[in-house]
């Protein structure tokens, strides 16, 4: 699919089936999320910009390479987004973090902000916008509509799951959002749930149902 990357990396595909397990605890789930969410945010930022620096290794000076410009933000969009928030700060300390603040209408399937923060020079820095399904899409398209709003210029959306049904949705509204995603499954269910899936991701990772 245009502007969609399947991360399909062993280690990926191997933690994303002990997570479709049913029978996973919720201990299990979250932190198999938290594994999973540090090996996609090393495929996102594959192509960051880097510039050489002067330092002093215990042997002798060189040019080495370092990140170039402002540090990411990861913009987690609440609940279920928060599950990739630390292995990907694991990975990239410094980063900065925005929070979505969203809710899925269970009667409309529409998303309905409650909560939004978020650095103020979004425009300055890549925007990575996590959560771990893209299903009907309301609640990504709503949230980088919020962060475009306030500013940001360079998004990424991160997933865990997709549905086909989402991503022609989201990529509709935001076409220059590239799409990160462990795989894309077979389509949603009259009630917006991805099968085969793995649930709801936010009650299996907190043990609210």
């Amino acid at each position: 699919m245009q502007g969609v990357t399947v991360v399909d990396h062993p280690l990926v595909q191997h933690k994303l089936t002990l997570m479709r397990d049913k029978t996973r605890s919720t201990k299990g789930f979250r932190q198999l999320l938290n594994e999973i969410g540090m090996l996609l945010a090393y495929e996102v930022t594959r192509d960051l910009p880097l510039e050489m620096t002067d330092i002093e290794t215990p042997m002798a000076p060189m040019k080495a390479p370092v990140l170039a410009g402002k540090k990411l933000v990861f913009a987690p969009i609440l609940r279920a987004g928060v599950g990739f928030l630390d292995g990907m700060l694991s990975l990239v300390p410094s980063a900065r973090v925005a929070h979505v603040g969203l809710y899925r209408d269970p009667k409309t399937l529409v998303a309905v902000e409650y909560y939004f923060k978020a650095p103020e020079d979004l425009a300055d820095r890549v925007v990575l916008v996590l959560d771990p399904m893209l299903a009907t899409a309301n609640s990504a398209i709503a949230a980088v509509d919020r962060l475009k709003e306030a500013g940001a210029k360079s998004i990424r959306f991160v997933c865990l799951l997709a549905a086909p049904e989402g991503i022609e949705k989201f990529r509709g509204h935001h076409p220059e959002v590239h799409v990160w995603t462990a795989a894309i499954d077979e389509r949603l269910n009259e009630h917006g749930y991805i099968i085969p899936g793995l649930g709801d991701a936010g009650d299996r990772m907190f043990g609210t149902k």
